[in-house]
């Protein structure tokens, strides 16, 4: 069982980051939070804590074998508890973590229903369900600190906003995150999510 990986980050793709560790490079999933932390660390050596996992359908024979990286234990931990949740498998929890750990345990500690709804795949009935099963279980993880990346020049809850922003204009996930890497990646520094937006509507006209 593959529980840690140190490497040089190879890519970043939407739902993942390629890792190259001594001859090898590895593909591994990550949630969007995570992702926004590496964005500005291409090149530089990263270790991920891992979950191994099998994807795909095993009465139709087609599983691929899978790795799901996180920066820190407790978020890897985290990530196992919120699949506990009857219906959320791992791909739905993987797309639902778009906002940092810390910032989803208080909305459930707090039964803040209406910010659990706002992550991907996650519906009121969903939202209840997350509350009343790990409502007791997540104070430890919304002490946590987010990690910060020394380089970014933008900061995660920031793209965080314009992601949903983009989203709720119409965009699909893909094209949020096409758009936002198309502007972070020019290490322009910005302070809010509507200078996110606006710098991506001016870049596209």
């Amino acid at each position: 069982m593959i529980t840690k990986i140190t490497g040089d980050i190879v890519s970043l793709q939407l739902d993942s980051i390629t890792l190259r560790s001594g001859a090898f490079e590895y593909e591994v999933l990550v949630p969007e939070f995570t992702r926004r932390q590496l964005q500005s660390e291409k090149g530089k050596t990263v270790s991920l804590h891992t979950i191994f996992f099998m994807d795909g359908n095993p009465q139709m024979g087609k599983q691929v074998p899978r790795l799901i990286g996180f920066l820190t234990e407790a978020e890897r931990e985290f990530f196992d508890l919120f699949c506990s949740v009857d219906g959320i498998g791992t791909r739905k929890a993987l797309r639902a973590m778009l906002r940092p750990v810390n910032e989803i345990a208080t909305a459930i500690e707090e039964k803040d229903e209406k910010f659990i709804t706002s992550l991907p795949g996650i519906g009121a009935a969903m939202a209840e369900r997350v509350v009343a099963k790990l409502r007791r279980k997540v104070p430890k993880f919304a002490l946590l600190v987010t990690r910060h990346v020394p380089d970014s020049e933008t900061q995660p809850d920031i793209t965080s906003e314009a992601f949903n922003a983009l989203i709720g204009l119409g965009h699909t996930e893909s094209e949020a995150r096409r758009l936002i890497d198309s502007v972070v990646e020019t290490k322009t520094k910005f302070k809010t999510w509507d200078e996110i937006l606006n710098a991506i509507y001016q870049k596209n006209k």
